[in-house]
This record gives C-alpha cells, structure tokens and sequence, in this order.
C-alpha cells in the first residue's frame, strides 16, 4: 500500500507525517518554518520523516499540503499591492464590509457598469475608464474585480478581466468565481483578500512542488481548502482565498480522526493563532456567513472557526495605563528573543546586556528587527524604502534602526508587506524560562524577561520580581486568553440566546466568578461541557491549565502536536457548486449560467437545466483536482409565496456537491 504524506507549513514549524493505509501514523517530524523561503522548511521536514521511517520517496503515493500562510497574512495585514475595479457601486460603498480597510491604500476604481437582480444591464460598461487607469503603472501585483449581481450575469467581470489580462498579464480575481451569493461589496472584499494572496500562495505550492521532486518524490500534491476538503495545487493557485482556515480545518479532520470524538471543542495553538471550532455529530461545523478571519468576514466557505491572534510567539504588550496595569498578547506575531538569538547570538545577547546595566528600561529593550530575504519592495514610499535600506541584510536592535516616533508606521508597513520581521518578548520565551521548552536559547529569553520585569505600571509599581515571575503572568495570561477565545466560541454555538454578544458574556464578571469558584451567599460555577481537544506542538505546556481554569475535560492526544498533518492527508476532495434560478415575470424562470442568464417557460426544466450543468461543472473539477469514486449529492432551496390562494415560485437556489478520495500514484 502506497504511503500519504502530509505537510502542514505554520507560522513557526512546518510538520510532516507519514499515514500507512490511511489508518497508521508511522513517523513524523517537525522543522522550524522559513518564512523567507518556505521550501527550505518543507524539505528539512520532509527529509526527517523519511530519514525516521526508513520509507523510499518513491513509496509516497500522494502528499497534501495544510498551511495557515493565508490566514496568518490576513490576521496580519500582510500581501502583495492589489487594484481594485469596483463595477456599478458607488465611491461611499467603499466603506462596506471593511472593503476600504482591505484596500489598505491600495489603488482603486469605481466605474458605471453592472447589472441588476434579474441578470439585465444596468448601466453600460465604462471600458474607456478601465483603458486609462491600466496605463498607469502603480505597482500592482494582481487585480480584483467586482460589478454589481455578477452573480446574476458576469458579463461585465469578465470583460474587464480580460482587459487586465491583456494590457498587464497579471492575475485577475473575479468575486463571482469566489461566490454564487449576492452582496457586491462583501464579495469585492473576498476578491480583494483573494488578490492579495496569489502571488504568496502561488510561491508557496510552487517551492513545495519543486522541493518534492528535488527529494525523489512524484506523487501529485493536494492542498487543504478552509472546510477541510482537498484541491489540486492548482486549483489552489487560482483561488488562493479558499485556503484561509487551510491549517485549523486540516486540524479538525484531524482531530476527529486521532480521538474519534463526535462532540467537543477543538482548540490549535500555533505561533500567530488560536482556532476554536465546534464538532457535531463528528463532523466540524460550517459557517453559514462565510470564513471570517482576524477582522474580515469573506464569502468563502469553511469551517466555522474563530481565529484568534494568540500564540506561542504572540506580541507582549505592556499595559502602562492605569494603575493596576499588566499584559496582553497578541494579535501581531512577532519572533521569540530566544529563537532570535539562534539566528544572532553575539548581537542578541550583547544588546541584552547593555540593556540590563542601563538603569531605567527602555522603550526598544528586548526588541530586535531583521529583514525577510526574497520580499517584494514594489511600490514602496521613500520613507518606507529608506527604512528598509537601514536595515539591510543584517539583525539589529530596534532601537538603533527607527530614528523618530513617525518610522514606527513605515515599520508596521514593512512588516505587514512581509519585508520585515520584528523579534520581541513571547510566550514561547516564557516556556523557556520555566523550563517547559529548550528548543531555543534559554539564556537570552532569561534576559529578555528580566528586561520586561523591570518595566514600570501607572502605579510606578515593577511588573514582576524577576524573570521566572514575569515568565509565569505571560503563561497566565496565555491560559486567560486561550479560555476567552474557547468560551466566546461556545457562547456563538449555544442554541440559547443570553441577550448578549459571545464576547461580551465570555468576559461577563459572572462568568468569570463561576470559573473561580466563587463562594459567598451566592455560589457560581461555570465551565465548558463538552471535552476540549488540544492540538499544536505546544498544547501539552499550555493547555493543561486551560482545562484546568474552564473545568473541562482537555483531551491531548498523540500526534496532538502534528494533527494539521494528518488531516491534510486523511480528507476528501469535495466540490461544491451553487446556481440561482429566477422569476423575472410571470411564465418566464431564469436559470444563471457562466454564461449569462437562460430562460425557460417552466420552473422544472430551468432547476434541471442548471442541475444538469452544475453537476457537470462540480464532476469535472473533482475530478481535476484528483477525486476518484465520485460521488454526487443535489439539493434545492426553493422559495415560493401565496398569492391569491396559488403558489407563486419566487427564487431557486440548487446546491451540486461532488466528492470522492484522492487518487493515489501507483
């Protein structure tokens, strides 16, 4: 029996694992992930799991790829420059759905044009507006495009895509590829996020390609899609936006195939993200909005998950306000002081010592800045590439590359482009102080701690007495948080409605009361009542006091720490397509094609005509993406009203799902 290979590429590790006949983990292996080159972190993976199990590459019959790439550049802002053209909207629908925000700055183009409900032209299509625009060069890394019910008729989508493509040949995300839904500037935005991840995406699969041939390895390679279902590698080029939630659904799959369980909490730790997800009746929950990702809710559908910025290499962040003060963690990523060390050792620790005979903090203490190699400087401003010059090829201290106050935005800017990396105190670095890991260098997340504990409240007061006591409240806080982001989770699944939003009643001083026990004339208890899953190579450090704060049973299971991995090569290919079936008049029943719009004088005929086409669409794409054994499952969500004692058909909605397992090389 051929082997599977699972590859799960993370904000911090990239895992392997080999899977014997789809029901025996054999080996399994980890390596630090290389965010300016990720082939190098997938072959060392890759490379280990081979070398433990003693398998010749040519025993692989297929390897599939989970990665949170995506998610993390979302949580983190981080992408190539996208132009919008925005078709049939006005400038102020800009402002919708966060589209403005996703822009980032980045150029766009309000045009007339589109269509309305029933598939017609709307207004005609400004195509010399377009011309004019593409002559400018702007810096643009790949385009979306969105018009107004292109998901009645997409005429006007593509007659722009194929002017982006002519003029510049650079990729081109049409939002009624993305979703069959109607809500124009909800579906602009998921073009957009789209867009913005191509190129990372693209480099991703094809340095993951590259490096499996480079090992021996020809086996076809899938990716993970954010409900937990696979595509091919180039399905996944083409829309990029589907792996958002790629990793935390790959580790769903996962977590039900490790622990057989049908109803519980999932809970993936990594180094940028928490995700919570729910399992029913053993299968993960889709979420019914569409994935939504730090602050974007997009129309893609997976798995519904709340994501959250935490994890074992969060940000800490002093709270000097007040005066009680403390931390917080998160959202931004940032690397552990003691991984680099690994990378610097004579500066990280000379910094760290000159820092700790200095007698009052400082403001860059612990902070250090290196440069991503193989960015993409595009378009950058001169204040930004004149930090980036600064920094060069070389690890520094913060504080000697940012000059003034004003070049700490053109640094979130860097960093959110990808063309920087800046290193800070974490919990990862906790973990080494307590002696919960030693991965890394001890010594300089000692002095990086010592560091932080003499950094002073409103109070005047210092956060901590020493190391090991500030290493000990960011883990609490770890634990504070993880339990927040469990109990808001719980909260949004609950059948009952308390009155209040999730996050409001996970942070309710009753609710809190209940997890302390609290005893007086009034006795409080609150938990979670279902068990909770740890996943993540961390979760045995972390989540034991997660369980023990939420009075839950925590279920850490083997291979907990490479679950991602495992669900990558344990799923199924799955295609789903969607078409809408209207009434435009009395007798006359539309049915949306690609094409554009088909009437039909029955309602029946029109649903069995756009039945028959999507099956076809949904059979060839499973089968392109590697599906065999295909099956297919229909259904329909037909909405009608009464009118003078006769049913009247007012809308149509035919959903074609197509799925079956890969096929395995021979």
């Amino acid at each position: 029996m051929a082997l599977l290979l699972g590859v799960d590429t993370g904000g911090t590790y990239t895992d392997a694992v080999l899977l014997r006949d789809e029901r025996e983990v054999i080996a399994s292996a980890k390596a630090l992930t290389t965010r300016h080159d990720l082939a190098l972190g997938i072959g060392a993976a890759i490379a280990k799991v081979l070398e433990s199990s003693g398998a010749s590459p040519d025993d692989i019959g297929m390897a599939s790829l989970s990665t949170t790439l995506a998610t993390n550049a979302l949580v983190e802002g981080q992408g190539g420059r996208v132009g919008l053209v925005y078709i049939g909207f006005r400038e102020k629908d800009l402002q919708a759905h966060g589209l403005f925000d996703a822009l980032a700055g980045d150029p766009a183009l309000v045009i007339a044009g589109g269509h309305n409900h029933a598939g017609g032209q709307a207004q005609a299509l400004d195509k010399a507006a377009v011309a004019k625009w593409l002559k400018a060069d702007q810096g643009i890394s790949a385009y979306a495009v969105a018009a107004q019910f292109a998901t009645r008729n997409p005429a006007h989508e593509l007659a722009v895509s194929g002017m982006i493509r002519d003029v510049t040949g650079r990729p081109v995300s049409c939002s009624h590829h993305l979703s069959a839904r109607l809500n124009g500037p909800k579906r602009a935005l998921t073009a957009v996020l789209n867009a913005r991840l191509i190129g990372m995406i693209a480099r991703l699969i094809e340095k993951a390609e590259g490096k499996l041939v480079e090992l021996g390895i020809h086996a076809p390679l899938m990716v993970v899609r954010g409900d937990g279902a696979l595509i091919s590698a180039a399905q996944a080029r083409e829309r990029p936006i589907e792996t958002i939630l790629s990793g935390p659904a790959a580790s769903i799959v996962g977590a039900r195939w490790l622990t057989g369980a049908k109803a519980a909490l999932v809970s993936d730790i990594g180094g940028t993200t928490t995700d919570v997800a729910v399992l029913r009746d053993g299968r993960p929950m889709i979420d019914p909005a569409g994935a939504q990702v730090g602050p974007w809710r997009t129309m893609v559908e997976a798995v519904a998950m709340r994501t959250t910025g935490l994890g074992g290499d969060s940000e800490v962040h002093v709270l000097d306000e007040g005066l009680t003060g403390g931390i917080t963690l998160g959202p931004r990523r940032v690397v552990p002081v003691s991984l680099m060390a690994m990378d610097a050792p004579d500066l990280v620790h000379e910094t760290l010592d000159r820092q700790l005979r200095s007698p009052t903090p400082g403001e860059y203490d612990a902070r250090f800045i290196r440069p991503v190699p193989g960015g993409e400087p595009d378009g950058l401003s001169p204040r930004d590439a004149a930090l980036l010059e600064r920094v060069g090829g070389a690890v520094h201290p913060l504080g000697e590359v940012l000059k003034t106050r004003i070049e700490g935005q053109a640094l979130q800017r860097l960093v959110r482009r990808g063309l920087v990396q800046v290193s800070g105190v974490t919990p990862s670095d906790a973990s080494h102080v307590l002696g919960r890991q030693e991965a890394w260098d001890g010594q300089a997340a000692v002095k990086a701690m010592q560091l932080l504990a003499r950094r002073r409240t409103g109070s005047g007061n210092m956060l901590a007495a020493d190391a090991k006591d500030m290493a000990q409240q960011v883990i609490d806080r770890l634990t504070y948080q993880t339990g927040l982001a469990l109990l808001e989770t719980a909260f949004a699944e609950e059948e009952t409605d308390f009155g209040l939003p999730p996050a409001q009643l996970a942070r309710h001083v009753l609710l809190q009361r209940g997890l302390d026990h609290h005893r007086g004339l009034v006795r409080l208890e609150a938990g979670i009542n279902v068990p909770v899953i740890g996943l993540g190579a961390s979760a045995s450090s972390y989540y034991p006091a997660v369980g023990t704060r939420l009075s839950a049973r925590m279920i850490l299971p083997e291979h907990a720490g490479v679950a991602n991995a495992i669900g990558a090569v344990v799923g199924r290919v799955t295609i789903r397509r969607t078409g809408i079936v209207t009434s435009p008049s009395e007798g006359r029943f539309r049915a949306h094609y690609e094409a554009g719009p088909e009437d039909y004088t029955e309602a029946e005929e029109a649903m069995r005509a756009l039945q028959a086409v999507l099956e076809r669409d949904a059979r060839f794409e499973a089968k392109a993406a590697g599906a065999q054994d295909i099956h297919v499952r229909m259904s329909r969500d037909v909405k009608s009203a009464m009118a003078e004692a006769r049913e009247i058909f007012i809308e149509a909605e035919i959903t074609v799902e197509a799925s079956g397992r890969p096929r395995i090389a021979a």
